[in-house]
């Protein structure tokens, strides 16, 4: 085998060997289950399809790597041969390299308060708070909610919300709202689920229910006023907080970290300031409301906390119901 074919040998086997580490990385996350930390549950199949195609790939990279001289020729007119200084070829290698590096020597973990202070965190649900001089006696015909915005003609909502946040010379992407949910399916889904938490004694939040009932608060909070509520969360602070204010919040994922946004719960307390961020905790107490910058937001009367380790699976996701 000549010097060029070994050359080409050589490329096609550390090609193998690049295809076959990514699929370890994503095996090992998913044995040891920290894939959590980075890929939401719906997304698991395209995870098991990669794996199993890298490692397809690698295997078959690597053994055409050990072909002979006379199979390496496709006959094509054309110069297969890698070109290119030294430097340049490691470089390259090295941007696929040191991921599959980093992935096996960095801690995984998931995103905290430091990534919320950056990102900024939505009150609620987010997108349905209402403004401060909402009467709560007029919920349901205050034309100034954002919430009544959004159900009454969602595409120009988002069109409206994109131009603002990207400016109106971005060409617009995003998702119909019909691909998720009806107005009509919107309305009744949250209405029913309205009407069920009115029954319960005491609102337990989950990772299931997150941002159904942190909607349902937002779009009817007057309802919900002194009622008894249950929440998990990491603390958060923002740099303006008083000492008797923290926020309970969580991270929600659509696919993978990339879109993570943090969804917070105002808490009101006396010792408030007793609890470091990042501390995840378990919060008890009444519903109320109050007020950050233009809006109303609920806001839970501290009764009890208590400090829990971090659950097993930090993020919620939303239902798209």
């Amino acid at each position: 085998m000549n010097e060029e074919n070994q050359d080409r040998s050589f490329h096609t086997y550390i090609r193998g060997i690049i295809l076959i580490g990514f699929a370890l990385l994503m095996l090992a996350m998913i044995i040891t289950g920290n894939i959590r930390f980075y890929i939401a549950p719906k997304m698991m199949p395209f995870i098991y399809f990669a794996t199993v195609v890298f490692l397809f790939l690698g295997a078959l990279q690597i053994i055409r790597s050990s072909k002979k001289e006379e199979e390496e020729y496709c006959d094509c007119g054309e110069d297969h041969s890698i070109t290119g200084r030294p430097i340049t070829k490691i470089l390259i290698y090295s941007i696929f390299v040191i991921p599959i590096v980093a992935g096996f020597v960095v801690p995984d973990r998931a995103l905290d308060s430091s990534v919320a202070a950056n990102r900024g965190i939505q009150y609620g649900s987010g997108i349905l708070t209402k403004p401060t001089d909402y009467d709560p006696a007029q919920t349901e015909q205050n034309s100034l909610s954002r919430a009544e915005a959004f159900l009454e003609d969602s595409d120009q909502y988002m069109r409206d919300l994109e131009e603002k946040i990207l400016g109106e010379d971005h060409e617009p992407e995003y998702y119909e709202a019909e691909d998720y949910f009806t107005e009509e399916e919107y309305n009744q889904f949250y209405e029913e689920l309205r009407s069920d938490l009115l029954q319960e004694e005491k609102i337990i939040i989950t990772d299931e229910n997150y941002l159904d009932i942190m909607t349902v608060l937002d779009l009817y909070l007057p309802d919900f006023l002194g009622k008894q509520v249950e929440i998990l969360g990491f603390v958060y602070r923002e740099e303006e907080f008083e000492d008797n204010q923290l926020v309970v919040a969580r991270f929600a994922m659509t696919c993978c970290v990339a879109d993570a946004a943090v969804f917070g719960t105002m808490v009101e307390a006396d010792y408030a300031n007793e609890y470091e961020n990042d501390t995840w905790v378990r919060v008890n107490g009444t519903l109320g409301e109050s007020t950050y910058g233009e809006f109303r937001i609920p806001l839970i009367h501290l009764q009890g906390i208590e400090v829990v380790d971090e659950p097993d699976n930090p993020y919620v996701f939303p239902s798209f119901r």
